[in-house]
């Protein structure tokens, strides 16, 4: 699934293999729930396209999901039956600046349930505090807060 953060900053992580359950998990973060979900199958055939799959039907064309300071996060799956090849890695993080160190480390706590903690969350010679993890679904992500 690729992963994209709607606002001033986009952020591309790639989610593969496909999975929705990664939005539910973000949405229990985040207090807030999936939306828009749409299937390929719901998609218009396009002239000239081949038959879609069933299993391709299935899959979710788009989904979203509103996060902090009206950023949303927008998925679609990425099948290789039509035309993708994504390879999962470390090459990118979705950085989040909560308003407050209380929220800072409730994002950071529940994030890493389940994950690792690359750095922990801790005061910065910026005058903040940051901190990076793994989530449970191999997803990197920082927190820098600004408040200490």
């Amino acid at each position: 699934m690729l992963l994209f953060l709607h606002g001033p900053h986009q952020h591309l992580p790639e989610f593969y293999p496909p999975h929705r359950g990664r939005f539910y998990f973000y949405g229990s973060v985040f207090g807030t729930t999936p939306t828009g979900l749409m299937r390929f199958g719901m998609v218009p055939a396009q002239d000239g396209a081949p038959p879609m799959s069933e299993a391709d039907r299935h899959l979710l064309v788009h989904i979203e999901l509103e996060i902090l300071g009206g950023h949303v996060l927008m998925g679609t799956d990425a099948p290789e039956s039509m035309g993708f090849k994504l390879n999962f890695g470390n090459n990118a993080h979705l950085n989040l600046e909560p308003d407050t160190l209380e929220d800072a480390r409730r994002l950071f706590a529940a994030l890493s349930d389940g994950g690792e903690v690359n750095m922990p969350l801790s005061p910065m010679f910026w005058g903040g505090v940051f901190g990076s993890l793994t989530d449970k679904f191999g997803v990197g992500w920082m927190i820098n807060c600004a408040a200490s």
